[in-house]
Formats: structure tokens, sequence, C-alpha cells
């Protein structure tokens, strides 16, 4: 299958499928689950953040890692993203948690397992998902050029060893998590140094403001 350039194993989606078509409230809803995909076609990836799994709550997760539908109460950790952004750039923080314009803009807002059960974190996480999102992740490694990777929490920098760093920038910090974000990821920078990497390189930068 290719959903907006990125080849995806249609054995292993059969895989997930089977696996998954009994389950009771599986978020997001399958229409939405390569939301970040056709948002961000591969051809024009910029950054990449990439989340764990989608958000657990009813009508929470939308297709786009820390994202919520609009009119949706703002996550923390996406609250704390918010804060960061406000600090780097002194704008005020939005009551919008829809990143959808970020995806528009070149930023892959990728969640390693795509789907899970209501109320169930990490319900779908080794049911062959993460295949999909390492062989994703490695696809825009080796396609792309000068792409940032922003990498929050150990769960994220474990996939460091599918980018080649030759070419792309690489940043790390502590997950947004309100249970870490104060051990580093707030102060870390990570939104003007990436817009710095690119226009380094002669790309527009990301409007991070929501």
């Amino acid at each position: 299958m290719n959903i907006a350039g990125y080849q995806i194993s249609d054995d292993i989606l059969d895989e997930i499928n089977a696996k998954i078509l009994n389950a009771v409230n599986v978020f997001p809803p399958k229409e939405k689950r390569f939301f970040a995909l056709d948002k961000t076609p591969i051809k024009n990836v910029k950054v990449v953040i990439l989340g764990q799994d989608p958000y657990h709550g009813k009508g929470q997760a939308h297709g786009l890692s820390f994202s919520v539908e609009e009119g949706v109460k703002l996550p923390p950790s996406l609250r704390n993203i918010y804060k960061e952004i406000e600090a780097e750039f002194g704008c005020g923080m939005s009551a919008s948690g829809c990143l959808t314009p970020w995806a528009e803009q070149g930023v892959l807002l990728l969640n390693a397992v795509l789907s899970v059960e209501e109320g169930q974190p990490n319900s779908h996480a080794g049911i062959g998902w993460e295949q999909v999102t390492d062989s994703i992740i490695e696809q825009v490694s080796e396609e792309c050029e000068h792409v940032v990777f922003m990498l929050w929490g150990a769960y994220a920098q474990k996939k460091g060893n599918l980018i080649d760093s030759s070419k792309h920038l690489i940043l790390k910090s502590p997950h947004p998590s309100p249970f870490s974000a104060h051990k580093g990821f707030l102060g870390n920078g990570h939104f003007k140094k990436a817009n710095s990497f690119l226009e380094e390189h002669s790309l527009k930068p990301i409007f991070w403001k929501i």
C-alpha cells in the first residue's frame, strides 16, 4: 500500500486488522489512523515528532501525535509543549489542541502505535504497528534531506538508530509529560533549533504558534 508516498506492507496491515477486528471502541476511528501520513506526504516532511500511542479517551485522538480534536481540553503533555513554544517565541498559549496546521507545514506527527482501545493505554502495542512506523521513519531518513527528528523520552529516543544522523538533525530531551517535563523538556529550545536547522538548509521554518 502507498499512502502519500509512504510504502506500507499490506501483509502486516492485514495481521493488525485481524488482531483488532473484534475490539470495541478503538481510537482513532479507522479512517483517521493514517491521518498523519495523509496530512504530511513524505515529499513534504521537514520535522518528525514521535509519540508512543494515541490518546485513549473518547473524542481525543484523530491520528496526529500529541494532537486532539478541535474543542477538546488540552492534554497535560500538549500543554507543556505549548509552554515551551511560548517561552521560546514569546507567544500566548492557544486554547486549541489541534495540530493540523503543523502537519500541513511539514511536521509529521507520528505515533509509534496507531490505534488504542478506550481507557487502555498501550493496548495495541506489540501487534505490528511498530513494524509499520519503524519502516516509515526509515523511509523518511533515506528519502528526505535535512529533516529534524524530535525524540522526547526514552521510548522515542530508541528510534534514533533508524535515522541517518549525518544528514538529519536529531534532538533529544525528556518527554513533555508532567512526570518528566521539568527534568529537561522545558527549556530544551527544540523549536527554535529546528527552525534554525531548516533555515540553514534554505527551507522555510515552521510557524509553531497554533
